[in-house]
């Protein structure tokens, strides 16, 4: 039976966890994932996204990184960037949902979620904005988990082969304020 762990990783964990996090990223792009990358695409720059896009983020609070770890090796990873403007302290985005291919279709999306909103709710975010491909595998996780469509803008994003430029469906959730005690 697999052992799923989904861990809210630090600036100094994240470091930690560079290499992995580089392949996974690397493995979905290669895969077909739609999330901004275009091929080809090296490990390097899957390591540079990491590294200078994300970790910064993670150091200074604005984004949270989530990793879920199968028998002790990286499966998957999300992100909730909670960096936005004063008048929306209330909302966030959810971005970057990867579950590697060999891992695929065991729960791990839907565990990733999960905590994105538990994350969310501690941090008194009650509004959650994402975007992904429409038609894309994606989608119908999101709208089992109540994401609500907002619309798609055509010809948003190119498929990661470069080929065409492809319609992004906009997906928004309010959750309930955590309540304290």
């Amino acid at each position: 039976m697999m052992r799923l762990e989904i861990l809210s990783l630090d600036a100094a964990a994240a470091e930690s966890w560079l290499p992995e996090l580089a392949e996974l990223l690397h493995d979905c792009v290669l895969d077909g994932a739609s999330i901004h990358f275009v091929l080809p695409f090296t490990l390097e720059q899957a390591a540079a996204f990491w590294r200078d896009k994300a970790l910064p983020g993670v150091a200074s609070g604005h984004r949270v990184l989530l990793a879920a770890i199968v028998d002790g090796e990286l499966a998957g990873s999300a992100q909730l960037d909670c960096d936005t403007p004063p008048n929306q302290p209330h909302r966030a985005e959810v971005c970057k949902l990867l579950v590697h291919p060999d891992h695929r279709r065991q729960g791990i999306a839907r565990a990733l979620m999960r905590e994105i909103e538990e994350q969310a709710r501690r941090r008194k975010r009650t509004l959650l904005t994402l975007d992904t491909a429409s038609g894309d595998k994606a989608e119908p996780l999101y709208l089992s988990l109540d994401y609500q469509p907002a619309g798609r803008i055509p010809g948003f994003a190119l498929r990661p082969d470069g080929s065409v430029a492809e319609a992004t469906a906009i997906l928004f959730k309010t959750l309930a304020a955590m309540e304290t005690a």
